[in-house]
């Protein structure tokens, strides 16, 4: 293979979730990348734990993203570590970078890719993403016939939220975690709060559920967390 740079997307958290692309990449990976926290755990690492190499076999480049959102301090870091990647593709090294989900649907690998585009090889390995996991787990469909969907971050203003919900039958609102009061009062004010459920670390072992979101409190809750809302009521053909 052809020195390159390889987005992998590893699914949702279910390790059995990740395609047998994305395995046979991972085990000729010679450096395997990833975002970590500053004690160096890696939800994307931990999710790919049954198709890593063995130990020793191969080298790490972990991101540690500061806790701040400050977007200055994580493009410092992306800016870094692209400088390390392209320096290990041109010495001759297989990178691959592990990414929740898919590495293009709200992937943190997007910003580096952005970075070594048209400097290296790359390539992208589709992942199951977090709201398909979703609906398998709810096993509601996300979208019938006629009716338009939309998939938007809890971090958008409340006025945003509400005209989603307003113009689409199906919203999954992402990134819910720190938002979740400003998206219950989104969901009371377009009256789809019956229509709503929540589901927070899907596929993993902390899964919860709340089909009921008039049980949900408005305390921020986990990052790895998403509302799911579609027509209460729908037509059987």
């Amino acid at each position: 293979m052809s020195p390159k740079f390889i987005g992998v997307g590893v699914g949702p958290g279910d390790p059995e979730l990740v395609t047998l692309k994305a395995a046979r990449y991972i085990q000729q990976a010679d450096i395997i990348s990833y975002i970590a926290n500053s004690k160096g755990e890696s939800q994307a690492k931990s999710i790919a734990r049954l198709v890593l190499p063995p130990a020793g076999g191969y080298e790490e480049l972990p991101l540690l993203m500061p806790m701040s959102e400050a977007r200055a301090a994580a493009n410092t870091v992306y800016d870094n570590a692209a400088i390390a990647i392209h320096s290990a593709i041109k010495a001759g090294k297989q990178v691959v970078f592990l990414c929740e989900g898919d590495p293009l649907f709200f992937g943190s690998f997007a910003y580096l890719l952005l970075r070594l585009q048209g400097e290296v090889n790359c390539e992208v390995v589709p992942g199951i993403s977090s709201l398909h996991a979703a609906s398998s787990a709810l096993q509601l469909p996300l979208t019938l016939l006629q009716e338009s969907f939309a998939v938007v971050s809890g971090r958008h203003s409340f006025e945003k939220l509400a005209a989603a919900l307003r113009q689409h039958e199906s919203v999954v609102i992402l990134k819910a975690g720190r938002s979740r009061q400003r998206i219950l009062a989104a969901l009371q004010a377009t009256g789809r709060t019956a229509e709503a459920q929540y589901l927070e670390y899907i596929g993993r072992e902390a899964e919860r559920i709340q089909r009921d979101i008039q049980h949900l409190d408005a305390e921020p809750g986990p990052y790895f967390s998403l509302f799911v809302v579609t027509k209460q009521q729908r037509k059987h053909h």
